[in-house]
């Protein structure tokens, strides 16, 4: 990718972040922003909103870090098992897990509380249907064999990110855990399926520098005849 596609890529990855962790901050935390409102104290309402969208920003760059250390595991997976089959198999193994984990360590459901139990199952199948969904889509506009590896990205890579969010055990950590998961998935998303537009638009511009180039040493050779 070249460095002008990459800035386009980070920015647009940035840009989600933010709009995505502002959205879903001002709708779950409602209650806090609109006690801004009816004190009006809209400045600090601003604060809050604003807060809330740097808050995006360093979720956004978390997931790209996340991403690029993916593909470095993903080729590494490749080479080491040999074959794309059993790496892929490897993966569904490792998803499995990581739901496991998700279940029955991270979320720590119980009977004694029904609306957090309920809570955390219902951003639990956000994060597979929408995993689903991007993996579905991945598969179809490139090939069909990335549909495991955009899978496995989606729920343990987001995962891997949202866990230390998942760790914390005081304050009104639920909220934060919600709010936090949004902006994840949508980078996450937009990573994977928009690369491959970038990698195109990369091979564009340099084979448009590459023909320049040509052109400007067989204008330089004309020139010292």
């Amino acid at each position: 990718m070249t460095i002008r596609n990459w800035v386009k890529f980070f920015f647009n990855a940035l840009l989600i972040g933010g709009v995505v962790t502002a959205v879903v901050g001002l709708i779950v935390r409602w209650e806090f922003f609109s006690g801004y409102l009816q004190a009006g104290e809209y400045g600090q309402f601003i604060l809050a909103f604003v807060w809330m969208v740097f808050l995006g920003f360093t979720m956004s760059v978390v997931a790209q870090m996340g991403f690029f250390a993916y593909l470095t595991v993903h080729q590494f997976g490749v080479n080491m098992f040999k074959t794309l089959t059993l790496w892929n198999w490897v993966q569904l193994l490792i998803i499995a897990i990581v739901l496991f984990d998700l279940i029955f360590f991270r979320f720590r459901l119980t009977s004694e509380d029904t609306e957090r139990s309920l809570l955390y199952l219902a951003l639990l199948v956000t994060l597979v249907v929408v995993a689903g969904v991007t993996a579905y889509l991945k598969a179809q506009w490139t090939k069909k064999h990335t549909l495991i590896s955009a899978l496995f990205f989606m729920i343990v890579i987001t995962t891997l990110e949202w866990l230390p969010a998942l760790m914390v055990r005081s304050g009104n950590i639920d909220s934060w855990v919600t709010i936090l998961l949004f902006p994840l998935l949508a980078v996450n998303a937009y990573q994977i399926l928009a690369l491959p537009k970038y990698n195109r638009m990369s091979d564009v511009d340099k084979a448009q520098l590459d023909e320049r180039r040509a052109a400007r040493k067989k204008a330089t050779a004309a020139s010292s005849k």
